[in-house]
């Protein structure tokens, strides 16, 4: 299948990932890109970046910025409507899965 059809796909993946992360505790790009490659998801930098700041557009992240060592840290945590889109996405995801395992 091509890469671009299921980079689309697991888009909605990431986001969800993303913000079961930053509920239990602020993230940062870095370690979020680490956490997303134990689970088979070979992003880059590029194009995780704007998928953190198209979720802080869209109310579903805040962000907070730390000097860690001398340099500015982004550190993302998951807002009110942020905890509210997950716990929906979670229950479509159950729903779809139930439909969809073997």
């Amino acid at each position: 299948m091509e890469d671009r059809v299921l980079r689309k796909l697991f888009l909605g993946f990431i986001q969800i990932h993303i913000l079961h992360h930053a509920k239990e505790h602020p993230i940062f790009g870095l370690w979020m890109l680490e956490e997303l490659r134990e689970h088979g998801y070979n992003i880059s930098s590029g194009t995780l970046y704007p998928i953190l700041h198209s979720m802080e557009t869209d109310g579903l992240l805040e962000k907070e910025e730390k000097n860690v060592e001398g340099k500015i840290r982004k550190y993302y945590r998951a807002t009110e409507k942020g905890e509210a889109v997950l716990k929906e996405a979670r229950a479509k995801a159950y729903e779809l899965f139930k439909e969809i395992k073997d």
